[in-house]
């Protein structure tokens, strides 16, 4: 039976995107494939600008967990202790790290029997399962992209190598484009950047980390 290894789970408001605002049960799965998640092996990561943890296990809610059902029925769990609902109609946003090494048809429909919706947010290295509700592919540069199509596209913003510009995704199968301004010590460069090149292509739209402007994690 599959052990799942969890990060942290908790309910909070979906900060980015086309569905910002929306509370959901946010389950970061341990592990990344661009990163290792150690400040040692950053400068030689593919992915350089990460600013979440996503190693082991020991963070709110986290664990692991034998089987679907049983990781199922922690999300459901989280769900009810903060919002007393039993799940029906509740949303989980599988993140992590890099969800998709871990994430697999069984768990999406032991979710999907309790009543959630189930969305992922992936790097799009790896395919997306297909039972997936919504899929939200975040490219990074130096990486190649086999998720060519989903609900949003949201590119963090800039990145300074040539293969990670706007122009490279804008013709993939996606129902929303997104630019992210880059959270470092640029910022306000980094939203001005991104703003003015969402209204000279109107296909993107501005996405801002509003968990983080209201204090949410």
């Amino acid at each position: 039976m599959k052990t799942y290894s969890v990060k942290e789970a908790y309910v909070t408001l979906q900060g980015e995107g086309a569905q910002t605002g929306r509370t959901a049960v946010f389950l970061r799965f341990a592990g990344c494939n661009l990163w290792s998640g150690l400040e040692r092996d950053r400068d030689s990561a593919v992915c350089k600008f990460c600013d979440t943890d996503f190693v082991g296990t020991d963070g709110e809610n986290g664990g692991k967990f034998k089987g679907a059902e049983a990781l199922a029925d922690h999300v459901v769990s989280v769900w009810r202790e903060k919002t007393g609902e039993t799940g029906a109609k509740g949303y989980v946003v599988c993140t992590g790290g890099e969800p998709l090494l871990q994430l697999d048809e069984a768990a999406i429909d032991a979710l999907h029997n309790r009543g959630f919706e189930v969305g992922v947010e992936t790097n799009g290295t790896l395919p997306a399962p297909s039972s997936l509700d919504w899929v939200c592919v975040s490219p990074k540069a130096n990486s190649e992209i086999v998720q060519l199509k989903g609900s949003e596209l949201k590119l963090v913003y800039p990145q300074s190598e040539e293969e990670a510009q706007p122009e490279r995704y804008a013709a993939l199968q996606f129902e929303h484009f997104f630019l992210q301004p880059k959270d470092d010590n640029r910022q306000a460069e980094n939203i001005a950047a991104a703003a003015d090149y969402c209204m000279k292509h109107p296909k993107w739209r501005l996405s801002l980390q509003t968990h983080k402007l209201i204090g949410l994690p």
